[in-house]
């Protein structure tokens, strides 16, 4: 059987000429690059810029209405000044639930983190006042309502059920002033508080560790936000 062939019809003057197969390929990874690029470059564009911002948002302090005032130290924000005196607020409950549970705890674990917590806070409880006494903020001298509330339930506690409440009441507190730590530390263009938010990295994180270590935190589990 003879093949049929189809006529070939010229292409009409001024029409574009069909696109190859390799031109169209082509085409689409160009397109298919721009899209991906285009989508990394949003985030970017929308967060990646906040990142102070979105860090604020994350971190809780309080603002006193007294501005930033200067000091031979360097400049005193109100973000500093919030910092020193929550370093002293943390000794006022972390101390003595310190010595509760090198008092009553069964586990080395519990006793060791214990001992820290009693070490650090009492070396981080006298530098903050140094702080504040030199930077002329005024400092609290008694824990807030929550902390007194959480020592309460520590001194009604005994046995597992202490050693158990203590490692997650102060891991969860711990959890909270590390972040604020970071902040202050990233920020502040004071001398005397950048001094005080570098040992208290040191110090925070060493807390953690321990507390951790005991093997008794109930760490939220992935996927849930925290609700506190």
């Amino acid at each position: 059987m003879r093949s049929v062939r189809f006529p070939r019809y010229a292409r009409s003057p001024g029409l574009p000429r069909p696109f190859s197969q390799r031109a169209l390929g082509t085409g689409l990874v160009v397109f298919s690059l721009a899209a991906t690029l285009l989508a990394l470059l949003i985030p970017v564009h929308l967060f990646g810029g906040a990142g102070p911002a979105a860090a604020d948002a994350r971190t809780t302090w309080s603002d006193d209405g007294q501005g930033t005032t200067a000091t031979p130290f360097g400049p005193l924000t109100p973000l500093d000044r919030d910092f020193v005196r929550r370093v002293r607020l943390a000794g006022l409950w972390e101390k003595p639930a310190g010595r509760l549970a090198q008092e009553r705890g069964t586990k080395d674990a519990v006793r060791m983190a214990g001992d820290h917590l009693v070490d650090g806070h009492t070396e981080l409880d006298r530098r903050s006042v140094e702080v504040g006494r030199a930077l002329d903020v005024t400092m609290p001298e008694r824990p807030n309502a929550d902390q007194r509330g959480w020592l309460d339930q520590l001194n009604a506690a005994r046995g597992s059920t202490f050693e158990r409440l203590f490692a997650n009441l102060v891991r969860a507190a711990h959890g909270k002033v590390f972040a604020l730590v970071a902040l202050v530390r990233d920020r502040t263009a004071n001398a005397m508080v950048r001094e005080l938010a570098t040992r208290a990295n040191t110090v925070v994180l060493d807390h953690i560790t321990v507390l951790e270590n005991t093997g008794l935190v109930d760490f939220p589990h992935p996927g849930n936000d925290e609700k506190k």
